[in-house]
């Protein structure tokens, strides 16, 4: 099929060189022109692992192909999918939604024949009849369906969780459009995937659920992470101890320094404003982003009673910056919170992240960055674990114990056994152990 992906970012790209993989032909538009050059020339715009393999081999194979021109790629399109940023609103937590707006408008004006209209992006309930409305009020003649699709992929393992996922869902009650909705994902039958189609307010409001109820996983084995320290348990044995509940699951129940990234942080800000715009608030929802808030500054106290309750004039190697391994993003990132309350006390501050140094620089201030762990740790008061790379999880502590000041680590992921660690004769801080 002929598919258009308006947006380049991180959904639009991986959905738009998965789709190509598949063999559909995709044409990628954004507005960027430095983006489209860079693309062009092989270099991604974000940090995925096989992504650029992956845009590589399609671009190869003439089944995807990228341009800032919106009305050519719109014209041919069976398929035109709307992947642009829906950031949160400065002011309210409301989803900006003009970026869709101002795509719906773009799209009405170049349709030719009918067209499937999907929204790939995070919208709040009622944004499919909003792109409805606007491209019906800019062409009256055009022929088509809008439809939702949201994206399920985890930042890392996007391309497998875009090839091999748990369901697609998709918010249509046009018979026309779920038959091209269909042929769309039919490479995808083969694995037996389940696709769901369900009313499109349904499908909007079932993004939101998700990520409102994968927050509050990670929230609720924090707070329990802190009971136990306070009762002498151990977080990762209760952990597991409910994770093995089918009811439960495992997945999400880590402790740690608090949720960050793109999606969980605006999309339950949104889904509150959405519930209070309505008349039901989300309690649950409204707890967990204010507790997540408060913890994020919590684990930086935390650093700080490691050293003794005193860092002014200390230097902390901080080992990880973006919100999770495998990506270089840093919106949200914990590390932020926990750098800026160490600085806040007089903290000095040597950092170091596989990917994620060059977007740390656009937020953490007053920071000496550096490539590896053992760099960052030399001369150092303690070291801190905020991201669990790979690079962190097997880290020669006799060397570091020669390169630092004190031997002091405070391992925010609990990557490892406290033995291991007090063996090599440092001083060791976890989560909830």
């Amino acid at each position: 099929m002929r598919i258009t992906m308006i947006g380049s970012g991180y959904v639009g790209l991986v959905s738009g060189a998965c789709f190509a993989d598949f063999g559909h032909d995709v044409v990628c538009v954004d507005k960027d022109q430095k983006k489209i050059d860079a693309l062009h020339e092989g270099r991604m715009p974000i940090y995925e692992p096989g992504l650029d393999a992956l845009v590589a081999s399609n671009v190869k194979g003439g089944r995807l192909s990228f341009t800032t021109d919106l009305t050519d790629a719109v014209a041919d399109a069976d398929v035109v999918f709307i992947a642009v940023g829906t950031p949160s609103r400065r002011g309210d937590g409301h989803a900006d939604l003009s970026y869709v707006h101002a795509a719906a408008a773009d799209i009405a004006r170049a349709i030719k024949g009918y067209t499937v209209v999907v929204t790939k992006s995070t919208v709040p309930v009622g944004t499919g009849d909003d792109v409805e409305r606007i491209i019906r009020e800019t062409n009256p003649d055009a022929e088509f369906a809008v439809v939702s699709n949201p994206e399920f992929l985890r930042e890392g393992a996007a391309i497998g969780d875009f090839k091999r996922p748990d369901r697609i869902v998709v918010g249509t009650d046009d018979a026309r459009a779920e038959e091209v909705m269909r042929e769309v994902y039919r490479p995808l039958f083969i694995n037996k995937s389940p696709i769901l189609f369900m009313s499109r307010r349904t499908a909007e409001l079932t993004k939101y659920a998700a990520n409102a109820f994968l927050a509050t996983k990670i929230t609720f084995i924090n707070e329990i992470a802190d009971l136990c320290e306070k009762v002498g348990a151990d977080v990762q044995g209760v952990s597991r101890g409910i994770g093995l509940d089918n009811r439960i699951g495992a997945k999400f129940l880590h402790a740690g320094p608090g949720y960050g990234g793109s999606c969980f942080p605006k999309d339950t800000l949104a889904l509150l404003k959405t519930a209070q715009d309505s008349g039901v608030p989300q309690r649950i929802v409204e707890s967990v982003v204010a507790v997540n808030d408060a913890r994020k500054r919590a684990m930086g106290r935390k650093v700080i009673d490691a050293l003794g309750g005193e860092v002014r004039k200390k230097t902390i190697a901080v080992l990880g910056l973006t919100f999770k391994p495998n990506t270089d993003d840093m919106r949200d990132s914990p590390a932020i919170d926990v750098v800026r309350v160490l600085q806040d006390n007089g903290a000095i501050i040597r950092a170091t992240d596989p990917e994620g140094i060059e977007q740390a620089k656009l937020v953490i201030e007053n920071v000496e960055y550096f490539d590896n762990a053992y760099e960052a740790m030399d001369g150092a008061d303690a070291a801190v674990i905020v991201t669990e790379w790979d690079a962190y999880r097997a880290l020669d502590f006799a060397r570091a114990k020669k390169a630092m000041k004190a031997p002091i680590l405070v391992d925010l992921r609990n990557i490892y056994p406290r033995d291991q660690v007090e063996n090599a004769g440092f001083s060791y801080t976890a989560v909830g152990r």
